[in-house]
This record gives structure tokens, C-alpha cells and sequence, in this order.
């Protein structure tokens, strides 16, 4: 998309000052283009299936602008799946670092013209901020939004079968499997911790989404709920991991999508692992 459009207060020289480690992956210099990935983290432990984020999913209706990318796609995500050992029907928990409709589509499927759970034996956790957030029962009165659409078809559904668990600001899916909330982003966003105190690894969602957000953190994307509380809560997060071993895996890094931060004298880094 247009980095405008993504960070809006960028200066696009930054661009050309990192074009060594932001082309291709992260930054197309011909068309001005910056790059996301949108994808899911599969966490095995020794007790669990855990499924972060669950992307746009496939035949959902999508008529806003704000969404049109996400219309009706058809893309092999369960295959994809599969190739990893895991059917649906093996995920213990789907963790929704937030409720936007990039991290909520492939909560259900359809199923003879129903919208069904796609993981039939997972708790679906939710934060209970940002479900109460985005209920549409909430928002009669307000302006149609962007997440309306997949709330209906992507989460309700899912309440609706019983298996959803909407948690608070600290949650403990298992032994340093921690869901600690992180707003900014939205309301209620949340970031997944490993190891004692997260010091192992964190799935970070949406609280950066471009790499560039580790050298700029004071720049909150377009699509931030409430961008100034996104900052304070991005630049915690770094100056919390920066010159540790944490590892951390965001939900829309370009390839190889995981690193670490690290302090430099103007600021941050990211350094990339390639697995």
C-alpha cells in the first residue's frame, strides 16, 4: 500500500535511507509501494495447539473501502495449514491479538450458507475490551466501520457456538503462555508472551506494523484505534526487548517476518532471523 497511507505522518525519504534492508521485502522502490504480510503463527508447546491470528479468511462479503481487499477471497490457508501437521480439528486455542478483520476471517467457514467455527474443538479467546468495542449491538447509533462486516460473520458465530472465552487484561493460556493486553492499536489489543515474563518470545500483533516502526516508533499506522496510546505502548515494548533475546514475531513484518531489537544510538533496530 502507499506508506502514506499506512504510517500517514512518514517522511518517504526514510524510505531511501533503508532501502538497503527494506527492498524487496519490506519496501517495491517502483511503484513506492511498502509491503505487509498478513499471516498466522501455529505455536506448539508440549501441551497445546495454538493458532495467533487468523488472517482475512475465504467467501466473506466485504463492501466497505476499508475492507475491499478482503471481498470474497479464495486463497489455500487450510492446505497451508495442513503442510504444517495440523488439520483444524487439532488447535486446542485460536488467539485474536485484536478484532480487526485481518485477525478474525478464519475464525469460522461456510458451511451450507452458515457461518460455522473452522477450528471445532478450540477455545476462541477474545478480549473482552474490544469485543464489547466492536459489538454491533454497541454501535447502533454510530457510523457504519470497517470491522462491522467481520464481527458478524467472523466472531459472533463463534460465541454463538459456545466456544468462545472473552479475557481480561492478563490471561495465562497455559505455563509462560501469556496473553498480557497491550492497547493502542485497539482498545483491547493484546500480545502473546513465552517463556518467564515474555523473556523468550512475544507475538507483538499489530502493535508495529511495518519494520520501519522500530527505527520511527513514534509513527502509529492509519489504522490504529487510538494512535497516541499505540506509541506509548510501541516504544514500551521496545525499550522493553531492545539488547535481549526476545524474539519477536508481529502479524505483518515482510519475510522473514521475526527478529530482534536491538539499541543504536539514534534509537532502534530490527534484526531480522531468518529461520
Amino acid at each position: 500500500m502507499p506508506p502514506q497511507a499506512l504510517l500517514p505522518r512518514i517522511d518517504t525519504e526514510v524510505l531511501r535511507e533503508h532501502a538497503s534492508w527494506l527492498v524487496d521485502e519490506h519496501y517495491d522502490p517502483s511503484d513506492g509501494m511498502v509491503k505487509l504480510s498478513i499471516h498466522s503463527w501455529l505455536l506448539r508447546t508440549p501441551h497445546h495447539n495454538i493458532l495467533i491470528d487468523a488472517c482475512a479468511g475465504n467467501h466473506k462479503i466485504r463492501n466497505r473501502p476499508e475492507t475491499a481487499d478482503f471481498n470474497q477471497q479464495d486463497t489455500p490457508y487450510l492446505k497451508r495449514l495442513a503442510s504444517t501437521g495440523a488439520r483444524p480439528e487439532d488447535i486446542d486455542f485460536v488467539m485474536c491479538t485484536h478484532l480487526h478483520v485481518d485477525h478474525v476471517g478464519w475464525n469460522t467457514r461456510l458451511d451450507n450458507g452458515v457461518w460455522v467455527p473452522t477450528f471445532p474443538n478450540a477455545k476462541y479467546l477474545f478480549s473482552e475490551i474490544d469485543y464489547e468495542y466492536w459489538n454491533t449491538d454497541n454501535r447502533v447509533a454510530a457510523e457504519p466501520y470497517a470491522n462491522e462486516e467481520s464481527f458478524v460473520d467472523s466472531v459472533l458465530p463463534v460465541v454463538t457456538a459456545g466456544q468462545a472465552e472473552l479475557i481480561s487484561d492478563l490471561h495465562a493460556i497455559e505455563d509462560d503462555v501469556i496473553v498480557r493486553a497491550r492497547p493502542g492499536h485497539t482498545p483491547g489489543h493484546t500480545n502473546v508472551e513465552l517463556g518467564q515474563d515474555g523473556k523468550d518470545a512475544i507475538f507483538s500483533g499489530d502493535t508495529m506494523h511495518h519494520a520501519l516502526q522500530v527505527y520511527y516508533p513514534d509513527l502509529s499506522s492509519g489504522f490504529c484505534e487510538l494512535p497516541e496510546q499505540g506509541r506509548q505502548t510501541r516504544r514500551a515494548l521496545l525499550e522493553r526487548c531492545a539488547d535481549q533475546s526476545t524474539i519477536i514475531l508481529p502479524a505483518h513484518f515482510g519475510a522473514p517476518h521475526v527478529g530482534r531489537v536491538r539499541s543504536t544510538t539514534q534509537g532502534f533496530a530490527f534484526d531480522f532471523i531468518d529461520p
